[in-house]
């Protein structure tokens, strides 16, 4: 489990702006059954921790000396910066389940994508999976070399799974196929026309709104 010292957070309202320009982030830790605790992280340390265990693997949080296993649940950024501004930390329990996404790394080269001119096709990059904190996951490989057709596909119950975690997808859900070029056209034909009808549908509504209904006297 990948360590990340934190310290108690005193500082609070206007005065959070001094913390992020030190360098450091106000985070809290909550969860069920557990005092909720204001922390402040290492903006540095906890990108490189946040690199390696990502929101499916379980941090170990030293505050005050005592340790707190926990899961990133939720990270806010500023949206003009792209700087992280708050983290909220989810201290789960050992002997409970607890339902995450985990991502997916697609590895190898699929021959129909490399000699017969396809494009692969990923239908999710990311699966939900249940389990108890220390087993979940860091990711999922998919490894695509045997898609040599286009009529291959990768299904759920294809992936390698621990045998403790449950996948929350349904077992003949496609993971990854190779399409072929006039397939993956037409698809996003289809897409653009989707996508028109409903704003043409929304703007129409939208003047159907703003048609003031004539007063009798």
């Amino acid at each position: 489990m990948i360590t990340l010292s934190t310290k108690l957070r005193t500082d609070f309202g206007r005065k959070t702006k001094s913390i992020r320009s030190n360098g450091q982030i106000p985070a809290v830790i909550y969860g069920p059954g557990v005092k909720n605790f204001s922390i402040e992280v290492d903006e540095k340390e906890f990108r490189k921790v946040f690199s390696q265990a990502g929101e499916s693997s379980l941090i170990e949080l030293l505050v005050d000396g005592v340790k707190k296993p926990v899961l990133v649940n939720q990270i806010q950024k500023d949206p003009v910066s792209d700087r992280i501004i708050h983290i909220d930390f989810f201290q789960a329990s050992l002997k409970e389940e607890v339902e995450v996404m985990v991502p997916l790394i697609f590895e190898g080269v699929a021959p129909a994508e490399k000699d017969l001119g396809g494009t692969l096709n990923k239908n999710f990059l990311e699966i939900e999976v249940k389990a108890l904190p220390q087993n979940l996951p860091h990711e999922i490989k998919v490894d695509v070399s045997g898609l040599k057709t286009f009529e291959d596909h990768i299904l759920v119950q294809d992936l390698i799974i621990p045998a403790n975690v449950t996948v929350l997808k349904k077992p003949d859900e496609v993971v990854a196929q190779v399409l072929p070029l006039q397939k993956v056209e037409e698809e996003l034909a289809t897409e653009i026309k989707e996508e028109v009808e409903n704003v043409e549908k929304v703007v129409k509504e939208k003047k159907e709104e703003d048609i003031v209904p004539e007063v009798k006297e």
